[in-house]
């Protein structure tokens, strides 16, 4: 077998690219920020092979910052959603109670 050896000036360090989650914000949460999320995550894995590490830690936070804000975007109008049908569903309780004597 043979060695071969890295590439002169490169590293092996891991940037994750949250490529995943920036998909899954598309789809469910929040669409114009989950595409910001995904052109960002697509450059990660780009800038780490050209050997820009900077740079690719740099869109790899600003994709989980796109991806993150989409989603936490996405639980406002879910948790307006809720309190609406719980109001709802306590003003059928009071007004069904009001007509039992």
């Amino acid at each position: 077998m043979s060695y071969i050896p890295p590439p002169p000036g490169g590293t092996h360090e891991y940037i994750p690219n949250h490529l995943v989650w920036a998909i899954l914000s598309t789809l469910f949460c929040c669409l114009p920020l989950g595409i910001v999320s995904i052109v960002y995550a697509s450059q990660v894995d780009g800038k780490r092979a050209a050997g820009d590490i900077a740079g690719a830690r740099e869109a790899s936070g600003k994709a989980k910052f796109w991806a993150m804000l989409s989603a936490g975007l996405a639980l406002i109008p879910i948790t307006l959603y809720l309190v609406f049908v719980l109001f709802l569903g306590g003003l059928g309780v009071l007004g069904g109670l009001s007509g039992v004597n």
